[in-house]
């Protein structure tokens, strides 16, 4: 196997880890809000009283934070495909690292408005 040079272990653990982390919180997800629910679909007052329970907002924001990082990791696995240049690569990091912060800012903000409203 040949190894990418700008991929490290730990890298790839953490995408591996993530990926499976995933899969793990949408069977949660799909079980709670799908199989559950009455009707297999939450209603705007089911969701508010959703996030009523501490532990939910937790549990949404953990999952957002996974599939966050784990998107962006498997997006930089796809551009080293290419063979970037290391200034490229660095660029992206950045990138990555301001759009994924921004996207976890935003969902956690979110999350803990929807779990003030009860």
């Amino acid at each position: 196997m040949n190894r990418r040079k700008q991929e490290n272990t730990w890298i790839w653990f953490i995408k591996q880890a993530s990926g499976g982390l995933v899969f793990l919180v949408i069977l949660v997800h799909l079980v709670v809000n799908h199989l559950v629910a009455a009707g297999g679909l939450l209603t705007y007052s089911d969701v508010i009283r959703y996030f009523s329970h501490p532990w939910v907002v937790v549990m949404e924001i953990f999952f957002l934070i996974v599939v966050v990082g784990h998107s962006l990791l498997g997006l930089r696995s796809i551009l080293l495909d290419f063979n970037p240049t290391a200034a490229f690569l660095r660029v992206t990091d950045f990138v990555f690292v301001i759009l994924g912060s921004a996207a976890v800012l935003y969902g956690v903000w979110l999350a803990l408005t929807i779990a003030s409203v009860v």
